[in-house]
C-alpha cells in the first residue's frame, strides 16, 4: 500500500451495492478496502482510526431510512463528507444448472426482502432467511452448492460468484434508489457542497419542533429529508436527523443555523458535502 492509498471500511461483500457506491465514489483514488458485514464495524473503524473513510447505507427510496445507521453514526460521532445515489437491481440468483422450480430457500439482506415483497408473494412456500448483506447471500449459495437455495443480490455479485440470474429485476419499485453515506471520522470542506447533514433534539414542550423547523423556511434553506430516532433513557423524546440545502461557508445560512442551535437542548452539524441524485429523475 503507497502513501497515497486510503484505507476504507464498506459495509457488505465485493459486488455489493455498497461496493458500488465505494468504487463510484472514490473512482481514480487509490483504495483499500476492507469489508464489514455489520454496519458497526464501519463506524467502529472510522471512529476508532483503523479506517479513513466508511461507506454505509443510509436510506432507500422504497423502504425509507436505515434506522440502526442514523443511530450509529450519532454513537461513534462520525462526521459525512459525501453521498453517493446507486440504482438498485435486485435478481434471483442461483447455481448454473438451477431453475427458478427448483428454489426452496433464499438467503439475502432484510433490505433486499422488503425491497422485492411483491416478488415473494407470488412465491409464499419459500423459506427466506436474513443474511449479512445481498453480496454475502450470493456468496453463501454459491459456496453452498445447492441447486435449491438461492440469493437476492445484483448483477455484479452473480458475476463475482459464479451465479447465474433466474429472475431479473425483482424489486417492486422499478425506480429503486440508495443512497450511501461517506462518512469520515471529521468534517472536511468540499467547494461543491450544497447538502448540510445536522442532528437535533428541541426541549420536550408543545411546538418546539415546530418553531425550530421554522427556521429553515425563514433563512431559505429547502429541508430535504427528516428522520426521527427515539432518545435513549428518554420516554417518547427524539433525536431528529435532518438534510438542508446550503453551506456553511454562506453567511446567511450560517446566521440560520446560529439561530437554529440556540434553540435546541442538542445540535450538531455532521457534514457539508456535494449532493448526488444518481441518475434520479
Amino acid at each position: 500500500m503507497t502513501e497515497d492509498t486510503m484505507q476504507v471500511a464498506c459495509f457488505g461483500q465485493p459486488g455489493s451495492y455498497s461496493d458500488q457506491a465505494m468504487q463510484a465514489w472514490f473512482r481514480g483514488r487509490s483504495v483499500e478496502a476492507s469489508y464489514c458485514d455489520h454496519f458497526e464495524e464501519v463506524t467502529a473503524a472510522v471512529a476508532e482510526g483503523r479506517a479513513r473513510y466508511g461507506v454505509v447505507p443510509i436510506e432507500n427510496s422504497s423502504t425509507g431510512g436505515i434506522t440502526e445507521v442514523y443511530d450509529l453514526i450519532r454513537k461513534y460521532r462520525c462526521a459525512v463528507v459525501g453521498e453517493k445515489c446507486i440504482p438498485i437491481e435486485h435478481h434471483l440468483l442461483g447455481l448454473p444448472g438451477a431453475a427458478i422450480e427448483d428454489i426452496h430457500t433464499v438467503y439475502s439482506h432484510p433490505q433486499g426482502f422488503a425491497q422485492s415483497r411483491e416478488f415473494f408473494r407470488q412465491h409464499p412456500a419459500w423459506e427466506k432467511i436474513p443474511y449479512f448483506s445481498t453480496s454475502k447471500s450470493a456468496e453463501r449459495v454459491a459456496a453452498d452448492g445447492r441447486k435449491d437455495e438461492a440469493a437476492v443480490a445484483g448483477r455484479l455479485a452473480a458475476e463475482l460468484y459464479g451465479l447465474q440470474v433466474l429472475a431479473e429485476n425483482i424489486q417492486t419499485n422499478r425506480s429503486n434508489f440508495t443512497r450511501f453515506f461517506i462518512i469520515a471520522p471529521k468534517m472536511e470542506t468540499d467547494e461543491k457542497a450544497d447538502r448540510i447533514t445536522l442532528i437535533i433534539a428541541v426541549p420536550h414542550r408543545p411546538g418546539a419542533l415546530y418553531h425550530v423547523l421554522g427556521y429553515f423556511f425563514y433563512g431559505g434553506m429547502n429541508m430535504t429529508h427528516l428522520e426521527s430516532r427515539p432518545m435513549e433513557g428518554h420516554p417518547f423524546e427524539y433525536f431528529f436527523h435532518i438534510d438542508v440545502t446550503g453551506r456553511l461557508d454562506d453567511p446567511s445560512n450560517a446566521h440560520t443555523l446560529r439561530g437554529l442551535e440556540s434553540m435546541c437542548s442538542y445540535f450538531r452539524i455532521l457534514g457539508n458535502y456535494a449532493s448526488d441524485r444518481g441518475g434520479q429523475p
